[in-house]
């Protein structure tokens, strides 16, 4: 009896260890939304995207897109195009200050990391390609509403940072567009080997979300889930907060990103 309830407690210790390793509980997409793809802006005719373009495609072709997609997400999700000798092709950069207009309501693509730096796979890679040109990098904070007035307005040169191009803009040629790079679901989401496992078992759980434009808009589109749902909280603080209330036991799944979900499995 002893020998047996020794091999018990050395199976739930091993399963406690497992569940614990590889940062935590992992994630499981029940149903997905939105479907959309991330994609770069620039104003049509401007010479910085061919310097841009070409920086992350030789960057590409070093393995550095690689490198950061795996650092960021645990897989090559990625998709730039690849060519070792891109810049040759071009004329020497000139010295430019690169104003680079990101979504920080998009993480892991792009956010603010505590309080006051600006961080994620986007912007990490973007300083990637500025040390390439030798630029100076400036964030600026926009909403992806806005890419067209931000553009050419001149507050920014670029659009990249977890942004979902206008479908209508672009047919209407109002930027020009390199991409898309990515893929990213709206999904909702909970604990994988939790009592939610699928879409069906969120009859009555609590969900907690963004409070942005397009998560409200995603949950709006499907009448039946918002109805099924017992409460839906919604937080100021991004993802991240949605996160922590579903690691805490404070919800029962999130309306959340593909890209946010293939984070958290990876950390």
């Amino acid at each position: 009896m002893k020998r047996l309830i020794c091999i018990l407690l050395a199976i739930a210790m091993t399963l406690s260890l497992t569940a614990c390793g590889d940062g935590g509980y992992k994630i499981k997409i029940l149903m997905t939304l939105v479907e959309q793809d991330y994609s770069l802006a620039f104003r049509n005719d401007d010479q910085l995207r061919d310097y841009v373009v070409a920086a992350i495609e030789e960057l590409n072709a070093e393995g550095k897109v690689d490198e950061l997609s795996r650092k960021w997400f645990g897989d090559n999700i990625i998709r730039f195009g690849k060519k070792a000798d891109a810049l040759s092709k071009l004329a020497p950069p000139e010295p430019h200050k690169f104003l680079l207009g990101v979504d920080i309501n998009s993480f892991p693509m792009a956010y603010v990391q505590d309080g006051t730096n600006y961080w994620g796979y986007d912007v990490e890679l973007a300083r990637a390609v500025c040390d390439k040109l030798g630029w100076e990098m400036q964030v600026i904070p926009i909403e992806k509403e806005n890419v067209y007035v931000e553009l050419y307005s001149g507050n920014i040169d670029c659009a990249w940072g977890g942004i979902a191009l206008n479908e209508k803009e672009l047919a209407d040629g109002k930027y020009t567009e390199y991409g898309p790079y990515v893929h990213n679901d709206i999904v909702v989401a909970a604990r994988d080997g939790s009592r939610v496992w699928n879409s069906a078992r969120l009859s009555g759980r609590n969900m907690a979300m963004c409070t942005t434009p397009e998560a409200m808009n995603a949950l709006e589109q499907d009448e039946k889930l918002m109805n099924r749902l017992g409460q839906i909280t919604r937080l100021v603080g991004g993802t991240t907060e949605c996160f922590a209330y579903l690691y805490a036991g404070d919800c029962d799944a999130v309306l959340t990103d593909s890209t946010a979900v293939y984070y958290y499995n990876s950390h």
